[in-house]
Order: structure tokens, then sequence, then C-alpha cells
């Protein structure tokens, strides 16, 4: 009997289990997660810091015996290190296991910046059920926040703190928010609509220290690199994600920003595998390999993976089509998206439309990059109606033909792009089909 074990109970875990159980019966599968907590998603924390859900509503399977009942062994323990050769998990608690298959889906942690400070009272990151609550212990009404980071993630958490209508302040050291999903134009204009909302923001400024609270109950007081000093009674550190992955230094186990895996989501060892937000695999629109760390394709990851892990030996394998580079975020009502190669390519073409005043005084904003023509990657504020449609050409590389200069004219012209570019295509396709026959 095939002993599976998975590194990690978050949504590639959770998905990787079931999948294997639908396909293999028989195989013996163990979860192994680090929080006490059932398994939850992430991406749900905002949601109960609103006050939408409770607890029980980020869980990733409501049924308390879900996993018994699958024959799913559950454990909670902290990965040590892999031994590849012997086939062995190492754990903190001094516990090991053995497996024949091994996915390593550990996900990633927040990224903690040097700061003098940080082990101050009142100053956590937004990453576990535990961290939530104790922000919203301190997030009350009236409270002062300040937080560090104003990314993908930093946005998200920003969306749940206005809701519990505290005094937010953000720092973001790059020259605009949300740096690595929007350009110079995108980027700003999602700080002055935050900023119109009440919202103090301080861009290209760094956090240079946090001062502990003089007493109890008097604020923390954060220093900042523009020389000011912001009292807050809670900081929140979220300034990025790295993957999971240092239990593997001396695994033989190939690592550059993640797990490196093939298209099969296996990694340089036979027989194990990873998937996730630690998993660094191929994307075809960039040409290279990239940590997507969105839930789609960490379930999609593990879907490959697992299917993979159960295959016979010989028998055709699941290959994972590409990493999809999307980024569709809402700011306080102003609907952003990033799709693909947003800055461009070398030897590309690009065209950009703003309009500061529609969309009831949020604005609009559509930039589209071209390589050839093919459109590669495109930043929107505003633009709600064409979400789809540019995920659509950049993840389908439509070849638009005369409707690239077209779209140089008109970029709002993404729509009639698509339906007869994309249908040019699928003509063309299906009469190469006939050919080969």
């Amino acid at each position: 009997m095939t002993h599976h074990v998975i590194l990690g109970a978050g949504p590639a875990g959770v998905i990787a289990a079931e999948t294997i159980r639908k396909h293999a019966p028989f195989d013996a599968i163990t979860l192994v997660g680090d929080e006490v907590e059932p398994p939850y998603s992430r991406m749900a924390i905002p949601y109960l810091l609103m006050g939408n859900i409770d607890e029980r509503g980020t869980y990733l399977r409501k049924d308390p015996s879900h996993f018994q009942g699958l024959k799913i062994d559950q454990v909670t323990d902290r990965v040590k290190s892999v031994n590849t050769a012997a086939k062995t998990v190492a754990f903190e608690s001094g516990k090991s296991l053995t497996f024949d298959r091994l996915l390593i889906a550990t996900g990633s942690h927040p990224a903690r910046p040097p700061i003098s400070g940080m082990d101050s009272a009142g100053v956590h990151p937004c990453w576990t059920l535990e961290d939530a609550r104790k922000i919203m212990a301190l997030a009350q009404s009236g409270a002062r926040v300040l937080q560090m980071g104003a990314g993908f993630i930093g946005c998200i958490i920003m969306e749940a703190l206005t809701s519990r209508h505290v005094k937010l302040s953000v720092v973001e050291m790059g020259d605009r928010m949300v740096p690595r999903m929007m350009g110079p134009m995108a980027g700003g204009m999602i700080r002055d609509w935050c900023e119109a909302q009440g919202v103090q923001v301080f861009t290209g400024t760094r956090v240079e220290a946090i001062e502990p609270p003089a007493q109890p109950g008097s604020p923390l007081k954060v220093r900042l690199s523009g020389g000011q000093t912001v009292e807050a009674d809670l900081v929140i550190s979220a300034t990025g994600v790295k993957p999971n992955i240092g239990f593997l230094e001396s695994s033989g186990i190939t690592c550059l920003q993640g797990v490196l895996t093939d298209e099969h989501l296996q990694t340089n060892v036979p027989g194990i595998y990873a998937a996730g937000d630690c998993a660094e695999a191929f994307d075809k629109v960039s040409g290279k390999t990239i940590v997507s760390a969105i839930q789609p394709n960490a379930v999609e990851q593990a879907r490959v993976a697992a299917l993979n892990m159960v295959a016979p030996a010989g028998q055709p394998q699941a290959e994972l089509k590409g990493v999809t580079q999307i980024n569709v975020l809402d700011t306080l009502g102003l609907i952003s998206a990033s799709f693909g190669n947003w800055e461009g390519v070398p030897g590309g073409e690009q065209v950009a439309l703003t309009d500061r005043q529609a969309n009831g005084g949020m604005g609009r904003h559509l930039s589209l990059q071209f390589k050839d023509d093919v459109l590669v990657g495109c930043n929107s504020v505003g633009w709600t109606e064409h979400v789809g449609v540019m995920r659509g050409l950049v993840e389908g590389s439509v070849h638009l033909g005369p409707w690239k200069d077209r779209l140089k004219r008109d970029p709002t012209k993404l729509m009639e792009a698509y339906l007869a570019s994309a249908q040019a295509q699928d003509e063309w396709s299906g009469a190469a089909d006939e050919r080969r026959r």
C-alpha cells in the first residue's frame, strides 16, 4: 500500500489529499499541518475581520468528520527536515514519518522586516487565525492603526480594517501602492482614492523603528523615514510573504525562489512533488518559472500533483497548463486588475488611457502591453467590464492581427478585439487540425 505524506494543510494540501483519495481509495494518506486549527483559508481572514463570517466560515471543510470519513490521517506538527534517500520526514516534536510519495505544500510565511521594536506588544502580522484574534481585540472603532505594506495582501487587509472604523495609516516603501501589481499611474490612482476615503497613505517611506508603549495603555510610536512619528494602538506588518522552504536546505531538493517543479509538479527527486505558494512552476505567458501565491494556482497545482502521485508507472501524466498571473483587487470599492507581463517586455509596444474624472470620480486607467500582435500584459483601474476579456487574451496568447493597431488607437475595444481574434484563432486551429488528419 502506497503512503502519501502531504506537508501543509492549506487549500493545496486539502485538495491534493481529496484528489488522491478519489483516485486511490486504498492508499494511506497523512495530512500534516502546523496549526491547531482545522484546515482553513487565509484568504478568508479579512472577511473574518470584517465580521462577514465567523471562524468556522474560514474552514475549508465544515464537517468536523470530513477527513476522518475519507480515512485521511491528520497530524499537527512542524516539519524540520526531509531525508530523500531514506524517504522520511522529521518533525520538531522528534517524531518522523516514512513516505512513498511526498507533496510539499507548506505555503508561505510573512516576511519580517528588520525593524527595531517588531517584538513590541501591539505589533502583529495578519496571517493566521491567532493573528486575527489579536487584531480584532485591538482594532476597535476609533483605534489608531498603522499598517506596514500596501501590496496586494496589504490592500485586502486595509479594506477589512476600514470596515472596523479605525483611524488607519498605511506606509509603503514603494513609490506607489501595490507596486508589484500596478504601474505608476495605476498605483498612484489607488493611493489618491484611499486618501479620499480618509486613509493616511505614506508612499516611498519606510518604518525605521517602533517604540514600545511607555506604559500600559499608551500608544506605540512609529518613526518613519520621512521624519514623521505616528502614534498607533496597533501596528500590522503586511510587508509580503516568503515560501516556507527553509527545512529543505540540506535535502537535495532543488529550490530557487520556491521548490522548483516540472510540468508535472514533480521536483528533481522522483516521487516528491510541490504545489501552492511554496512551489515554483513554469509560466507560459512570461516564459519563466515563478511563484504565484494565489489560491486558484494552488488548487490547480495540487490537483495535477495528486493525479501524478497516484498514476501507475508508464501511464500518461497530468500536466500543468501554466501559472495564472492574475490579480483582481477591490480597494475600498475601487476595482483594479493586473494580468501577465503588465510592465511590458523588451521590444514590445504599449498603449495607455487615463480618465481621472470617470467612474463617479474614482477615475479609470487602462494600459495594454503587446509583443508582436499578442497582448502579453495589462493594468486596469475602474474597468470592471473588461476583466474577463483581458484575462482571456493574455492567457490565451491570442493573435490579434489587425486588432492590435485598432487597440492602440482605442484600448477600450477589448471586447470586440477578443470576439474577432479569438474566433479567428479557433477557426484557424480547427482548419489546421483537419489538415493533420
